[in-house]
């Protein structure tokens, strides 16, 4: 399983909790679209995740921004994943930043909304937050790998899922 959160905004500590926790724990691979905040929280998704592949957010201090990319890309689960914490343009923008990596799979963070685009090239996806939702469900996404593609659900703290989509890889 992959679990896909963002915008943790936490001066001392990952603040999983709930089933946000238990994704972390059990998943193969995390994806954190940035937002940290501070260096003790990153190194506390290190500390919690198997293997994390992360982006830095614009609310990040120096100490996470310099060790962490602004976008990347990475293969999981038969799927081409690009990944920043948001791109000027919106929906728009976020597909073109998509095609131009070949991505099946976008992930971006910022909004703190959880939500699901489809697009004729790319399906966008932005976990929401697990820690400071801002007036939306404290939320992230899980990827359970299946037949050329990936199930998902963007999940609530207590585990209820809010959306289910699927991915198919190239």
């Amino acid at each position: 399983m992959i679990a896909v959160l963002s915008d943790t905004h936490s001066t001392d500590g990952h603040d999983l909790r709930g089933r946000a926790l238990d994704a972390v724990r059990e998943a193969d691979t995390v994806v954190h679209a940035g937002d940290f905040t501070t260096e003790s929280a990153l190194e506390a998704f290190y500390d919690a995740s198997e293997q994390l592949f992360a982006v830095h957010g614009n609310a990040d201090e120096p100490a996470v921004s310099d060790r962490l990319p602004e976008a990347r890309t990475l293969d999981a689960a038969g799927l081409t994943v690009a990944v920043t914490h948001r791109q000027r343009g919106g929906t728009t923008g976020l597909a073109f930043f998509g095609r131009e990596r070949g991505a099946d799979l976008v992930v971006s963070g910022h909004t703190h909304q959880p939500s699901v685009t489809e697009t004729e090239d790319v399906t966008l996806l932005n976990p929401g937050s697990h820690a400071d939702p801002r007036g939306n469900p404290a939320a992230h996404a899980e990827l359970h790998p299946e037949d050329g593609g990936v199930r998902g659900e963007i999940r609530d703290r207590s585990g209820d899922v809010l959306r289910e989509f699927r991915v198919e890889g190239r």
